[in-house]
């Protein structure tokens, strides 16, 4: 009786005792240099999101944050998993985007959970889709679009950076909602994918404004929509998908941060403190400017909720329509 006391006191002890360090290790976190993984190749949007990222944030946390690209596997599944099966210490770290967060689960058999393995941190940035046609097809809104669609069913042809990807689910999205049928056409990027838009290969894009801009104030491509709930500084006369009639179609493409499963709170909560401080800095907020982005300060807890409402929309998406990964 006296042995089993003593080992209940020496158990709570050390519960204590761990309970303590955590606040402790939190305050001195991070004492060296924190991995952040992106899991695509380098000179991408996230890629590039993520060099600024660490340029503003290093400086907060005292400590350098080295960018890794570990690109591979369906929906850059190969830099998740690093991070996915890491130490759960803070200092090794994972940014993606919606598409491999949210998406990529209902179409893959993945080696983890990304609403389970990971601890979300922050967002960081996002933006919204523009659906955008080629002059040649004869709508300038999107009920004139979808009017034209139903008349020529299954001859018109919408193109996107490959399966799975946000601009992807949009365009079956589309079909639902407008009753519809078009010809998904996928690409291995967003480039091809304009290419043959600007050349009318393809009839009709969703893709950011970062990519879309330059060719609509050229005149080359013509902007229908934009799914943000207000309206775009660079196209004001857009409207968005609620005001043209549609606001199921309303989403952002957003980029977020993210810890492994397990990693403490205050370790989490500095860090999200750090992003949403260090992206606020002029230099941060211009380059992001550059890249026709915006940050969004949330909380740990409002990202968790967040991108469990996006697997759960996305995935609807994916069954509604009937999607495969490849």
């Amino acid at each position: 009786m006296i042995r089993l006391r003593i080992v209940a006191i020496v158990m709570f002890a050390a519960l204590f005792f761990l309970a303590a360090l955590a606040p402790a290790a939190a305050q001195s976190y991070p004492t060296r240099v924190v991995h952040l993984i992106v899991p695509f190749p380098p000179g991408g949007p996230t890629d590039v999101v993520a060099r600024i990222l660490a340029n503003s944030v290093s400086p907060i946390l005292g400590q350098s944050i080295v960018v890794e690209n570990r690109p591979g596997g369906a929906g850059g599944t190969v830099g998740g998993k690093i991070v996915a099966t890491a130490d759960p210490d803070g200092y090794t770290l994972l940014i993606s985007q919606v598409g491999a967060l949210t998406i990529t689960p209902s179409l893959y058999k993945l080696d983890y959970d990304p609403l389970k393995d990971f601890a979300p941190v922050a967002i960081v940035v996002q933006s919204p889709q523009i659906l955008t046609v080629n002059p040649a097809v004869p709508a300038d809104s999107l009920a004139a679009f979808l009017a034209y669609a139903r008349n020529n069913p299954g001859k018109v042809n919408f193109a996107s950076a490959g399966i799975g990807t946000q601009p992807h689910l949009l365009g079956e999205l589309l079909q639902i909602v407008g009753s519809v049928k078009l010809v998904h056409v996928p690409y291995r990027g967003s480039a091809p994918a304009i290419t043959d838009l600007l050349a009318g290969q393809v009839q009709m894009m969703f893709d950011a404004p970062s990519v879309m801009l330059p060719h609509i104030e050229a005149g080359k491509l013509r902007a229908l929509a934009v799914t943000s709930e207000r309206r775009i500084a660079q196209i004001p006369t857009v409207p968005t998908v609620g005001e043209a009639g549609y606001p199921q179609l309303a989403a952002t493409l957003w980029t977020g941060l993210l810890a492994p499963a397990g990693t403490p709170q205050p370790v989490i909560e500095k860090l999200n403190a750090a992003i949403n401080d260090g992206l606020k800095t002029p230099e941060a907020l211009d380059s992001l400017h550059k890249l026709g982005v915006a940050s969004r300060a949330v909380t740990p807890q409002e990202f968790r909720t967040f991108m469990a409402a996006e697997t759960h929309k996305w995935a609807q998406v994916v069954a509604k329509a009937g999607i495969k990964g490849e």
